[in-house]
C-alpha cells in the first residue's frame, strides 16, 4: 500500500516540479529553504571540508539547467555499515546512566553499564572446585592460628620449609584447584558475547555492508535530498528489503521511500523524503538565533547530514565538523 501511494505521489511531484518556478531570492532564514545557487555554495563548503564528498554531473539527458553542469549532485562512495539496525535497537534501561540533567531531561548514555555487566557475568561464571579448593585452603596456615601459636613455633628447633619446595607445592595445588577446561570454555563464551556484532549473529563474523550516498537539490521542496544505494560484503547490490534493515523503522516506508534518481538511470533508490527538511532547518536557525549567533547558509549540508543521521543511524557517513547550536 505504501509503495503504491509513494509511486503515485512521486509522479505527481514530478509534474509539479516542472510547473514551479526556480527559487532565485534567498529565503533561508525565513523558511529554511535553499536556492540552487545556495545549494551549490553549501555543496562546495562540504566538499572542501569533507573530501569524501565530491560533485558529480550525472547523465547528460538528465541535466538540470538551474545547476552547473559539473555540479548536479553530491556523492560519497563505500560508506561502511557495520551493523543491522535490529542489532543495536535493543534498548535496556538497566544499562543507562543520566550523563547531564537539564530542562529537557538531559543526555543519557544508553550503554554506560553494559561493559561492566558483561564483565561481572563473565567473572561470576568462572567457578572454583570446592572439594579441591579446600585442600589448598588447608595447606596455607590461617593468620589467627599462626598468631596464637607463635611462642610454640619459636621454641621449636625443626628445619624451616625450603622456599623453592613451598613455591612448587603451591603452584601444584593452584593448578589442581582450577578446572582449566571449564574455565577456558567459559572464557571463550564470555569473549563471544562482547565481540562486535556486525553480520552473522550465530558465527560472530563481521559482515560489512557499504553504501553510496547522493545529495540532490529538490526543486519542488527547495531543499537537499538524500539518496542511498547499498551493497553486501561481496559488493553485490542489496535488495529493497535488505536496505530497509538499515533504516529506522519509524521512517521506513514513510520518510524513506524507493524512488527514481533524478540524475541517474539505475532503477529505484532509497531516498529520505524532503517534505520536513525546511521545517527542521528553520527550527535550528531559530535556536541558533536565540543563542545570540547566526547560522550561515554555507553550513546547511553539514547540519542536514547530522539531523538525517537519525533515519539511518548505522550508516557511518557523518565525518563533518563538530559545532554547537547555541
Amino acid at each position: 500500500m505504501h509503495s503504491v501511494k509513494n509511486l503515485f505521489l512521486g509522479k505527481a511531484l514530478g509534474v509539479a516540479e516542472y510547473l514551479i518556478p526556480i527559487l532565485k531570492e534567498s529565503k533561508f532564514k525565513e523558511t529554511g529553504v535553499l536556492t540552487p545557487d545556495e545549494f551549490v555554495a553549501a555543496g562546495d563548503h562540504l566538499v572542501y571540508h569533507c573530501p569524501t564528498w565530491q560533485w558529480a554531473a550525472g547523465e547528460e539527458s538528465k541535466l538540470k539547467s538551474y545547476l552547473p553542469k559539473e555540479k548536479q549532485f553530491l556523492i560519497t562512495r563505500n560508506v561502511p555499515c557495520y551493523k543491522r539496525l535490529k542489532q543495536v535497537d535493543n534498548h535496556q534501561e538497566n544499562f543507562e546512566k543520566l550523563v547531564e540533567e537539564g530542562d529537557d531531561g538531559g543526555w543519557v548514555d544508553t550503554h554506560h553499564f553494559a561493559a561492566t555487566s558483561q564483565l561481572q557475568d563473565s567473572v561470576s561464571e568462572m567457578v572454583i572446585d570446592d572439594n579441591k579448593g579446600s585442600k589448598a585452603a588447608a595447606a596455607i596456615p590461617a593468620p589467627a592460628a599462626r598468631s596464637n601459636s607463635a611462642e610454640e613455633d619459636d621454641d621449636e628447633d625443626g628445619e624451616a620449609l625450603d622456599m623453592e619446595e613451598m613455591m612448587e607445592q603451591l603452584e601444584a595445588e593452584d593448578q589442581a584447584t582450577l578446572d582449566m577446561p571449564t574455565v577456558i570454555k567459559q572464557t571463550a563464551a564470555a569473549a563471544a558475547t562482547v565481540a562486535p556484532a556486525g553480520g552473522d549473529l550465530e558465527s560472530g563474523i563481521l559482515q560489512t555492508r557499504t553504501y553510496d550516498l547522493n545529495i540532490t537539490y529538490d526543486k519542488y521542496y527547495q531543499t537537499p535530498r538524500l539518496w542511498l544505494f547499498g551493497y553486501n560484503e561481496n559488493r553485490k547490490p542489496l535488495s529493497v528489503d535488505e536496505m530497509y534493515e538499515d533504516i529506522s523503522q519509524d521512517h521506513a516506508h514513510k520518510t524513506v521511500t524507493m524512488e527514481a534518481h533524478p540524475h541517474l538511470s539505475i532503477g529505484l533508490m532509497a531516498s529520505v523524503h524532503p517534505c520536513k527538511h525546511a521545517e527542521v532547518m528553520k527550527k535550528i536557525i531559530q535556536t541558533v538565533a536565540e543563542g545570540g549567533s547566526e547560522l550561515g547558509v554555507h553550513v546547511y549540508l553539514m547540519i542536514f547530514l547530522k539531523f538525517v543521521q537519525a533515519v539511518i543511524p548505522t550508516i557511518e557517513y557523518d565525518y563533518t565538523q563538530h559545532f554547537q547550536l547555541c
